[in-house]
Protein backbone atom coordinates (compact mmCIF):
# COMPACT_ATOMS: atom_id res chain seq x y z
CA UNK A 1 0.00 0.00 0.00
CA UNK A 2 1.20 3.52 -0.76
CA UNK A 3 2.40 5.87 1.97
CA UNK A 4 -0.31 7.29 4.18
CA UNK A 5 -1.54 10.81 3.45
CA UNK A 6 -3.02 12.32 6.59
CA UNK A 7 -5.63 15.06 6.59
CA UNK A 8 -3.01 17.36 8.09
CA UNK A 9 0.62 17.32 9.17
CA UNK A 10 2.19 19.64 11.68
CA UNK A 11 4.54 22.30 10.41
CA UNK A 12 7.87 22.05 12.21
CA UNK A 13 11.18 23.89 11.95
CA UNK A 14 14.41 22.10 11.19
CA UNK A 15 15.50 19.93 14.09
CA UNK A 16 18.69 21.94 14.50
CA UNK A 17 16.77 25.21 14.64
CA UNK A 18 14.51 23.99 17.42
CA UNK A 19 17.46 22.54 19.35
CA UNK A 20 19.23 25.89 19.10
CA UNK A 21 16.09 27.67 20.31
CA UNK A 22 15.73 25.49 23.41
CA UNK A 23 19.46 25.22 24.15
CA UNK A 24 19.50 28.02 26.74
CA UNK A 25 16.76 26.29 28.74
CA UNK A 26 19.49 23.91 29.93
CA UNK A 27 21.26 26.95 31.35
CA UNK A 28 18.27 28.63 32.97
CA UNK A 29 16.28 25.51 33.93
CA UNK A 30 13.23 27.80 33.64
CA UNK A 31 10.68 25.60 31.90
CA UNK A 32 7.32 27.23 32.64
CA UNK A 33 5.66 30.07 34.62
CA UNK A 34 5.92 32.78 31.96
CA UNK A 35 9.63 32.47 31.25
CA UNK A 36 11.74 34.37 28.73
CA UNK A 37 10.49 32.48 25.68
CA UNK A 38 6.87 32.85 26.73
CA UNK A 39 7.37 36.60 27.05
CA UNK A 40 9.21 36.81 23.73
CA UNK A 41 6.53 34.86 21.86
CA UNK A 42 3.79 36.96 23.44
CA UNK A 43 5.54 40.12 22.28
CA UNK A 44 6.15 38.82 18.75
CA UNK A 45 2.56 37.62 18.35
CA UNK A 46 1.23 40.92 19.64
CA UNK A 47 3.23 42.64 16.91
CA UNK A 48 2.32 40.12 14.20
CA UNK A 49 -1.39 40.32 14.98
CA UNK A 50 -1.25 44.08 15.59
CA UNK A 51 -3.44 43.65 18.65
CA UNK A 52 -3.46 45.70 21.87
CA UNK A 53 -3.46 42.77 24.30
CA UNK A 54 -2.60 39.09 24.11
CA UNK A 55 -2.35 36.33 26.70
CA UNK A 56 -0.89 32.91 25.90
CA UNK A 57 -2.37 29.60 27.03
CA UNK A 58 -1.42 25.95 27.11
CA UNK A 59 -4.26 25.24 24.68
CA UNK A 60 -7.01 27.03 22.83
CA UNK A 61 -9.86 25.48 24.77
CA UNK A 62 -8.69 26.89 28.10
CA UNK A 63 -8.09 30.21 26.38
CA UNK A 64 -11.74 30.31 25.31
CA UNK A 65 -13.04 29.02 28.62
CA UNK A 66 -11.04 31.62 30.52
CA UNK A 67 -11.99 34.62 28.40
CA UNK A 68 -15.66 33.70 28.84
CA UNK A 69 -15.07 33.37 32.60
CA UNK A 70 -13.27 36.73 32.66
CA UNK A 71 -16.41 38.45 31.38
CA UNK A 72 -18.18 37.38 34.61
CA UNK A 73 -21.56 36.70 33.05
CA UNK A 74 -24.36 35.69 35.44
CA UNK A 75 -24.82 31.92 35.75
CA UNK A 76 -27.65 30.66 33.57
CA UNK A 77 -27.32 33.51 31.07
CA UNK A 78 -27.66 32.67 27.38
CA UNK A 79 -24.95 32.77 24.76
CA UNK A 80 -25.79 32.70 21.06
CA UNK A 81 -23.38 30.48 19.15
CA UNK A 82 -23.26 28.01 16.27
CA UNK A 83 -23.31 24.20 16.36
CA UNK A 84 -21.12 23.97 13.23
CA UNK A 85 -17.91 23.89 15.22
CA UNK A 86 -15.62 21.66 17.25
CA UNK A 87 -16.88 20.47 20.64
CA UNK A 88 -14.62 22.93 22.45
CA UNK A 89 -16.71 25.98 21.56
CA UNK A 90 -19.91 24.71 23.12
CA UNK A 91 -18.14 23.05 26.04
CA UNK A 92 -16.39 26.31 26.98
CA UNK A 93 -19.76 28.05 27.20
CA UNK A 94 -21.44 25.32 29.24
CA UNK A 95 -18.49 24.80 31.59
CA UNK A 96 -18.94 28.45 32.57
CA UNK A 97 -22.50 27.78 33.69
CA UNK A 98 -24.03 29.43 30.61
CA UNK A 99 -26.70 28.22 28.20
CA UNK A 100 -25.76 27.83 24.52
CA UNK A 101 -28.45 29.04 22.13
CA UNK A 102 -27.73 27.49 18.76
CA UNK A 103 -28.01 29.69 15.69
CA UNK A 104 -27.87 28.20 12.22
CA UNK A 105 -25.08 28.96 9.76
CA UNK A 106 -25.28 30.40 6.26
CA UNK A 107 -24.71 28.15 3.22
CA UNK A 108 -22.14 30.46 1.63
CA UNK A 109 -19.20 30.43 4.03
CA UNK A 110 -20.61 28.20 6.83
CA UNK A 111 -20.30 30.87 9.54
CA UNK A 112 -23.12 32.02 11.81
CA UNK A 113 -26.15 33.30 9.91
CA UNK A 114 -26.33 36.93 11.00
CA UNK A 115 -29.91 37.21 9.71
CA UNK A 116 -31.01 34.72 12.38
CA UNK A 117 -29.22 36.11 15.43
CA UNK A 118 -31.68 38.78 16.54
CA UNK A 119 -34.66 36.44 16.72
CA UNK A 120 -32.72 34.40 19.31
CA UNK A 121 -31.93 37.33 21.61
CA UNK A 122 -33.85 37.43 24.90
CA UNK A 123 -33.48 39.33 28.16
CA UNK A 124 -31.17 36.50 29.27
CA UNK A 125 -28.72 36.90 26.37
CA UNK A 126 -25.31 38.12 27.50
CA UNK A 127 -23.03 37.40 24.56
CA UNK A 128 -22.48 36.06 21.06
CA UNK A 129 -19.74 33.49 20.44
CA UNK A 130 -19.44 33.22 16.65
CA UNK A 131 -16.97 30.87 14.98
CA UNK A 132 -14.70 31.65 12.06
CA UNK A 133 -14.85 28.42 10.04
CA UNK A 134 -12.07 26.90 7.89
CA UNK A 135 -10.43 30.35 7.81
CA UNK A 136 -13.66 31.96 6.56
CA UNK A 137 -14.47 35.02 8.65
CA UNK A 138 -17.89 35.72 10.10
CA UNK A 139 -19.75 38.86 9.05
CA UNK A 140 -17.91 40.89 11.69
CA UNK A 141 -19.52 44.18 10.67
CA UNK A 142 -23.09 42.95 11.06
CA UNK A 143 -22.28 41.13 14.31
CA UNK A 144 -20.75 44.34 15.70
CA UNK A 145 -23.93 46.23 14.83
CA UNK A 146 -26.13 43.65 16.54
CA UNK A 147 -23.93 43.55 19.64
CA UNK A 148 -24.00 47.32 19.95
CA UNK A 149 -27.79 47.45 19.48
CA UNK A 150 -28.43 44.93 22.27
CA UNK A 151 -25.39 45.70 24.46
CA UNK A 152 -23.89 42.22 24.08
CA UNK A 153 -20.31 41.02 24.35
CA UNK A 154 -18.77 39.28 21.32
CA UNK A 155 -16.11 36.62 21.81
CA UNK A 156 -14.86 35.05 18.59
CA UNK A 157 -13.74 31.46 18.37
CA UNK A 158 -10.96 32.23 15.92
CA UNK A 159 -9.24 28.85 16.21
CA UNK A 160 -9.23 28.55 12.39
CA UNK A 161 -8.43 32.17 11.61
CA UNK A 162 -4.85 32.86 12.69
CA UNK A 163 -3.19 35.18 10.19
CA UNK A 164 -6.45 36.06 8.41
CA UNK A 165 -7.20 39.74 7.79
CA UNK A 166 -10.34 41.61 6.72
CA UNK A 167 -9.77 44.95 4.98
CA UNK A 168 -6.26 44.84 6.38
CA UNK A 169 -7.40 44.30 9.97
CA UNK A 170 -6.25 41.17 11.79
CA UNK A 171 -8.86 38.66 12.88
CA UNK A 172 -7.46 39.18 16.39
CA UNK A 173 -9.14 42.55 16.65
CA UNK A 174 -12.83 41.88 16.08
CA UNK A 175 -15.38 41.75 18.87
CA UNK A 176 -14.40 42.15 22.51
CA UNK A 177 -11.99 39.21 22.29
CA UNK A 178 -10.76 36.51 19.93
CA UNK A 179 -9.41 33.09 20.84
CA UNK A 180 -6.78 31.34 18.72
CA UNK A 181 -5.72 27.72 18.84
CA UNK A 182 -2.08 26.83 18.31
CA UNK A 183 -2.75 23.11 18.25
CA UNK A 184 -0.41 20.94 16.21
CA UNK A 185 -2.97 20.75 13.38
CA UNK A 186 -3.26 24.53 12.91
CA UNK A 187 -1.48 26.77 10.38
CA UNK A 188 0.61 28.10 13.26
CA UNK A 189 1.37 25.76 16.12
CA UNK A 190 3.14 25.72 19.45
CA UNK A 191 2.70 21.92 19.69
CA UNK A 192 -0.35 22.58 21.87
CA UNK A 193 -1.27 26.10 22.80
CA UNK A 194 -3.55 29.03 22.30
CA UNK A 195 -4.08 32.70 22.97
CA UNK A 196 -6.69 35.33 23.69
CA UNK A 197 -6.53 38.79 22.12
CA UNK A 198 -8.71 41.51 23.64
CA UNK A 199 -9.30 45.25 23.86
CA UNK A 200 -10.14 45.89 27.52
CA UNK A 201 -6.82 46.35 29.35
CA UNK A 202 -8.44 45.47 32.68
CA UNK A 203 -8.90 41.87 31.50
CA UNK A 204 -5.14 41.24 31.60
CA UNK A 205 -4.98 40.79 35.35
CA UNK A 206 -8.16 38.71 35.44
CA UNK A 207 -6.86 36.36 32.75
CA UNK A 208 -3.51 36.04 34.52
CA UNK A 209 -5.35 35.10 37.71
CA UNK A 210 -7.48 32.56 35.90
CA UNK A 211 -4.54 30.79 34.27
CA UNK A 212 -2.14 30.81 37.22
CA UNK A 213 -4.18 29.82 40.28
CA UNK A 214 -4.76 33.46 41.24
CA UNK A 215 -1.27 33.50 42.73
CA UNK A 216 0.23 36.99 43.15
CA UNK A 217 3.40 36.11 45.00
CA UNK A 218 4.98 33.50 47.25
CA UNK A 219 2.47 34.19 50.03
CA UNK A 220 -0.55 35.68 48.20
CA UNK A 221 -3.41 33.96 46.41
CA UNK A 222 -6.15 36.43 45.47
CA UNK A 223 -8.37 34.47 43.09
CA UNK A 224 -9.70 30.95 42.60
CA UNK A 225 -7.94 30.22 39.31
CA UNK A 226 -6.68 27.18 37.45
CA UNK A 227 -3.53 26.25 35.59
CA UNK A 228 -3.43 27.06 31.89
CA UNK A 229 0.08 28.40 31.34
CA UNK A 230 2.05 27.83 28.15
CA UNK A 231 5.43 26.26 28.88
CA UNK A 232 8.80 27.24 27.44
CA UNK A 233 9.10 24.31 25.02
CA UNK A 234 5.76 25.24 23.50
CA UNK A 235 6.79 28.88 23.24
CA UNK A 236 10.10 27.88 21.64
CA UNK A 237 8.25 25.93 18.95
CA UNK A 238 6.08 28.97 18.36
CA UNK A 239 9.08 31.26 18.00
CA UNK A 240 10.56 28.93 15.38
CA UNK A 241 7.32 28.42 13.47
CA UNK A 242 6.50 32.12 13.41
CA UNK A 243 9.74 32.79 11.50
CA UNK A 244 8.59 30.47 8.71
CA UNK A 245 4.88 31.26 8.72
CA UNK A 246 4.80 33.36 5.54
CA UNK A 247 6.58 30.64 3.57
CA UNK A 248 4.28 27.97 5.02
CA UNK A 249 1.17 29.93 4.03
CA UNK A 250 2.49 30.33 0.48
CA UNK A 251 2.95 26.58 0.23
CA UNK A 252 -0.57 25.98 1.53
CA UNK A 253 -1.91 28.49 -0.99
CA UNK A 254 -0.42 26.51 -3.87
CA UNK A 255 -2.05 23.33 -2.61
CA UNK A 256 -5.44 25.05 -2.33
CA UNK A 257 -5.12 26.59 -5.78
CA UNK A 258 -4.40 23.18 -7.30
CA UNK A 259 -7.39 21.62 -5.56
CA UNK A 260 -9.53 24.41 -6.99
CA UNK A 261 -8.15 23.87 -10.50
CA UNK A 262 -9.08 20.20 -10.32
CA UNK A 263 -12.42 20.33 -8.51
CA UNK A 264 -14.05 23.68 -9.36
CA UNK A 265 -16.99 23.62 -11.74
CA UNK A 266 -17.79 19.94 -11.19
CA UNK A 267 -21.52 19.34 -10.81
CA UNK A 268 -22.33 18.15 -7.32
CA UNK A 269 -19.03 19.37 -5.82
CA UNK A 270 -19.39 22.63 -3.88
CA UNK A 271 -16.34 24.68 -2.89
CA UNK A 272 -16.31 27.77 -0.67
CA UNK A 273 -15.79 30.90 -2.72
CA UNK A 274 -12.98 33.24 -1.57
CA UNK A 275 -14.33 36.02 0.64
CA UNK A 276 -14.22 39.63 -0.49
CA UNK A 277 -11.63 41.83 1.27
CA UNK A 278 -10.27 38.82 3.17
CA UNK A 279 -6.66 37.68 3.08
CA UNK A 280 -7.01 33.94 3.88
CA UNK A 281 -4.72 31.53 5.70
CA UNK A 282 -5.54 28.40 3.65
CA UNK A 283 -6.24 26.49 6.84
CA UNK A 284 -8.62 23.84 5.47
CA UNK A 285 -10.06 22.66 2.18
CA UNK A 286 -13.70 21.72 2.75
CA UNK A 287 -15.70 20.09 -0.04
CA UNK A 288 -19.48 19.64 0.10
CA UNK A 289 -20.82 16.72 -1.93
CA UNK A 290 -24.33 17.75 -2.96
CA UNK A 291 -25.81 15.58 -5.69
CA UNK A 292 -22.44 14.29 -6.87
CA UNK A 293 -22.18 10.75 -8.24
CA UNK A 294 -20.64 9.74 -4.90
CA UNK A 295 -21.89 10.97 -1.55
CA UNK A 296 -19.58 12.22 1.19
CA UNK A 297 -19.33 8.92 3.01
CA UNK A 298 -18.51 7.07 -0.22
CA UNK A 299 -15.72 9.53 -1.04
CA UNK A 300 -14.42 9.22 2.52
CA UNK A 301 -14.30 5.43 2.16
CA UNK A 302 -12.73 5.55 -1.33
CA UNK A 303 -9.92 7.75 -0.09
CA UNK A 304 -9.46 5.58 2.99
CA UNK A 305 -9.02 2.52 0.82
CA UNK A 306 -6.03 4.27 -0.75
CA UNK A 307 -4.53 5.16 2.64
CA UNK A 308 -5.70 8.77 2.40
CA UNK A 309 -7.25 10.28 5.53
CA UNK A 310 -9.93 12.93 4.99
CA UNK A 311 -12.10 14.25 7.82
CA UNK A 312 -15.83 14.66 8.33
CA UNK A 313 -15.39 18.07 9.88
CA UNK A 314 -17.66 19.11 11.50
CA UNK A 315 -19.68 15.95 12.02
CA UNK A 316 -21.79 15.57 14.03
CA UNK A 317 -22.81 19.14 14.91
CA UNK A 318 -22.65 19.98 18.59
CA UNK A 319 -26.37 20.54 19.15
CA UNK A 320 -26.85 16.85 18.37
CA UNK A 321 -24.41 15.74 21.08
CA UNK A 322 -25.96 13.51 23.71
CA UNK A 323 -24.64 15.76 26.48
CA UNK A 324 -26.72 18.67 25.15
CA UNK A 325 -29.98 16.85 24.49
CA UNK A 326 -31.79 18.70 27.29
CA UNK A 327 -30.74 22.20 26.27
CA UNK A 328 -33.45 24.51 24.87
CA UNK A 329 -32.24 24.76 21.26
CA UNK A 330 -30.65 21.31 21.05
CA UNK A 331 -31.46 19.09 18.11
CA UNK A 332 -29.85 19.18 14.70
CA UNK A 333 -33.22 19.69 13.01
CA UNK A 334 -33.39 23.18 14.54
CA UNK A 335 -30.34 24.25 12.53
CA UNK A 336 -31.08 22.68 9.12
CA UNK A 337 -28.27 24.34 7.16
CA UNK A 338 -25.66 23.26 9.68
CA UNK A 339 -27.04 19.71 9.62
CA UNK A 340 -27.13 19.69 5.82
CA UNK A 341 -23.49 20.73 5.63
CA UNK A 342 -22.42 18.37 8.39
CA UNK A 343 -23.90 15.42 6.51
CA UNK A 344 -22.10 16.35 3.27
CA UNK A 345 -18.81 18.07 4.06
CA UNK A 346 -15.37 16.51 3.87
CA UNK A 347 -12.11 18.32 4.54
CA UNK A 348 -9.40 17.03 2.23
CA UNK A 349 -5.73 16.65 3.17
CA UNK A 350 -4.01 20.03 3.36
CA UNK A 351 -0.63 21.00 4.75
CA UNK A 352 2.35 22.99 3.58
CA UNK A 353 4.43 20.06 2.37
CA UNK A 354 1.62 18.15 0.66
CA UNK A 355 2.98 17.26 -2.78
CA UNK A 356 1.02 18.43 -5.81
CA UNK A 357 1.25 14.86 -7.08
CA UNK A 358 -0.64 13.75 -3.97
CA UNK A 359 -3.27 16.44 -4.55
CA UNK A 360 -3.71 15.00 -8.06
CA UNK A 361 -4.00 11.50 -6.65
CA UNK A 362 -6.72 12.63 -4.24
CA UNK A 363 -8.60 14.47 -6.99
CA UNK A 364 -8.28 11.51 -9.38
CA UNK A 365 -9.95 9.26 -6.82
CA UNK A 366 -12.76 11.74 -6.22
CA UNK A 367 -13.35 12.32 -9.95
CA UNK A 368 -12.85 8.73 -11.02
Amino acid sequence: MSAKINVTRSSMPDFEEYCEEIKDLWDSHWLTNMGAKHKQLEAELKKYLNTPNITLYTNGHLALENIIAAMDFPKGAEVITTPFTFASTTHAIVRNGLIPIFCDVNPKDYTIDVAKIEELITDKTCAIVPVHVYGNLCDVDRIADIAKKYNLKVIYDAAHAFGVTYKGVSSANFGDASMFSFHATKVFNTIEGGAVCFHDNSLSEILDNLKNFGIKGPERCVFVGGNAKMNEFQAAMGLCNLRHLSAELEKRKKVVEHYRERLAGIKGIVLCAPQADVEPNYAYFPVVFDGYKYNRDQVFAMLGEQNIVARKYFYPITNSFECYKDYPTAGAEKTPVAKYLSDRVLTLPLYADLAIEDVDKICDIILG
